[in-house]
């Protein structure tokens, strides 16, 4: 046999200096150790950085995917996940806790640590997990069913009614609403689970009524009516000037004033200025409380409530009595605000108008009542101030009229030939342009000259001759009157023929280029196209209307006629109108 001898061991090589390969290392970082450990020139370095590009090819495609199928598992859990309920915070019992509704049925619910407690708020919105946790608050739900308040109970809980045969409510106030000033007749929006109370709407109707801008008319803006103004000054500013006189005499003060006469003689002008000078009086006088138990603000501003008689007038059953309440609480809220509300109604028969007794239904029978009711809940003009203005004051109820609701009642009649002069004056100011020709003939001073102009058409005016007549009426006592211009002019006329006179002068600067003045002739044809055009003038068939224009009283007019061109004059009886 052979003689074979076992192969001898080797001894380990010392591999210190080689690159040391971990397990699990990146690709690129074993690329690029092997890089490293091939020297400068070999050609298998080419391959591995090939391999290395590749590579960081790979890895950037494969976590784009992973970034995209992240994106997709993310909408898919959206979309699979259970909706999350909307309900109600009712209250807030304890930190960490709230009473909720959700779905009509409640809940004592746990409430997320990372909701802030500032944003749980009564009546808001909250969202709710499958444990009905709430997670998330949506602030107030800005849709809901308006009710009108019925009472603000003495706990903070509000009563609703509702409509006939359905049971009231009785909700909680929202945390806004905590503290807020709530009256019956509030109109206030409620979360529609019926269990709270939002948020109170403001009025439609709270500023319909009142003028933005207090009233700017002066006494000595209206002119020819010394007599009524006077009257009126008496009635109102007396009590105020001289208070402790009054109050020596025991003197009630007024508080309801009527202003009657024909149209267009300045009835709503005078108004005006008495609310202007009363708020104005009232709230510099000293005097403003009279005792120590006077709750009331002091006076800081006025405010006018201009009310046209017609409009408060409604088809729908107990909807015209409704607006005379609110026009009397808007007055009463203005007053609690500081300001001396004014309630001016114009056209006042129309709606105060004689009750009759009949078994059909008339809107005067329950507006009358409801107008005096509320007349009858005012102390004096300290409170509220009432001004009526009527073309036909005979036919307004004579319960309104009475002493204790309107008291003083003030003639506003046409003016007479000076007092015309001084409404013309008004209109016609001096700084007014003047022909030159026509202010040489006048002496050259622009002030003599407009004195002398006015003159001469309130001459023309109030001449009684052929042309000037207008109407022929005929008493019951068989006595026949003839009116002229001038016993049918008004404040309105004349301002409207001033009007008229300067579109002539504006005309003829226009189509000539030059500056033109007044001249006489436009003041003169202005007045005869007011009256030939009849604008002032009713149908002849309207005797009712024909009534509003005459100074004597209606049920001693029998029968009409007017002198109108280019007819017979016939005419017309007046039935009586009571």
């Amino acid at each position: 046999m052979s003689d074979r001898r076992a192969p001898e061991q080797e001894e380990p090589k010392d591999r210190s200096d080689e690159p040391s390969l971990k397990t699990g290392t990146d690709p690129l970082e074993l690329i690029e150790q092997c890089l490293a450990s091939f020297p400068e020139g070999d050609a298998r370095q080419k391959l591995l950085y090939k391999l290395r590009h590749a590579v960081t090819l790979s890895e950037a495609a494969h976590q784009q995917r992973e970034l995209e199928f992240k994106k997709v598992s993310e909408v898919v859990a959206k979309l699979t996940a259970p909706a999350n309920r909307i309900g109600t915070l009712l209250d807030v019992p304890g930190e960490g806790l709230a009473r909720i509704i959700v779905g009509g049925a409640e809940y004592y619910a746990n409430v997320d640590p990372r909701v802030s407690s500032t944003d749980l708020k009564v009546g808001t919105q909250i969202l709710v997990n499958e444990a009905y946790a709430v997670i998330k608050t949506l602030g107030y739900d800005r849709n809901g069913p308006i009710l009108k308040l019925a009472e603000a109970m003495s706990d903070g809980r509000l009563r609703f009614e509702q409509e006939m045969g359905r049971q009231s409510l009785i909700l909680q106030r929202s945390t806004d609403l905590v503290g807020v000033e709530l009256k019956a007749g509030d109109e206030i929006r409620i979360d529609p689970s019926y269990r709270v109370a939002i948020e109170k709407l403001t009025d439609r109707k709270t500023h319909r009524h009142v003028l933005d801008d207090p009233p700017k008319v002066t006494w000595e803006q209206i002119g020819g009516q010394n007599e009524a103004i006077a009257g009126i000054r008496k009635a109102i500013e007396y009590p105020l000037l001289h208070a402790e006189t009054f109050e020596r005499f025991k003197f009630s003060q007024p508080k309801g004033f009527l202003l009657y006469g024909p149209p267009g003689c300045g009835k709503t002008l005078i108004g005006q200025a008495a609310a202007g000078s009363l708020a104005k009086l009232v709230g510099e006088s000293k005097q403003e409380r009279t005792s120590d138990t006077d709750k009331r603000p002091p006076v800081t501003s006025g405010a006018f409530l201009h009310v046209k008689g017609p409009e408060i007038l409604n088809m729908w059953l107990g909807e015209s009595e409704r607006m005379v309440r609110d026009l009397f609480e808007q007055a009463r809220a203005r007053r609690k605000d500081g300001a001396l509300p004014f309630i001016f109604i114009d056209e006042a028969e129309s709606i105060l108008g004689t009750r009759r007794a009949m078994r059909s239904f008339n809107i005067s029978n329950t507006l009358v009542p409801m107008f005096c009711s509320e007349m009858d809940g005012i102390e004096s003009l300290r409170d509220v101030v009432i001004i009526l203005a009527s073309n036909r004051p005979d036919l307004i109820d004579p319960a309104v009229l009475r002493p204790g609701r309107i008291d003083r009642k003030i003639k506003v009649g046409r003016p007479n030939k000076d007092a015309a002069a001084e409404i013309l004056k008004v209109y016609m100011t001096a700084d007014l342009p003047l022909d030159p020709v026509l202010l040489k003939e006048r002496g050259g001073e622009p002030v003599q000259a407009m004195a002398s102009l006015v003159e001469d058409i309130i001459e023309s005016i109030f001449r009684r001759t052929e042309d000037n007549r207008l109407l022929s009426i005929r008493l019951r006592s068989g006595q026949s009157k003839v009116l002229y211009r001038g016993d049918l002019i008004s404040g309105a006329i004349l301002a409207s023929i001033v009007q008229r006179a300067k579109e002539k002068a504006v005309d003829r600067t226009v189509q000539s280029g030059q500056p033109a003045g007044l001249l006489v002739e436009d003041l003169r044809d202005a007045v005869s196209e007011e009256f030939r055009e009849g604008e002032m003038l009713p149908p002849d068939d309207a005797a009712e209307e024909w009534l509003k224009l005459l100074d004597h009283h209606p049920e001693q007019v029998v029968g009409i006629s007017s002198f109108r061109r280019g007819r017979r004059t016939e005419e017309r009886p007046v039935n009586q109108i009571i």
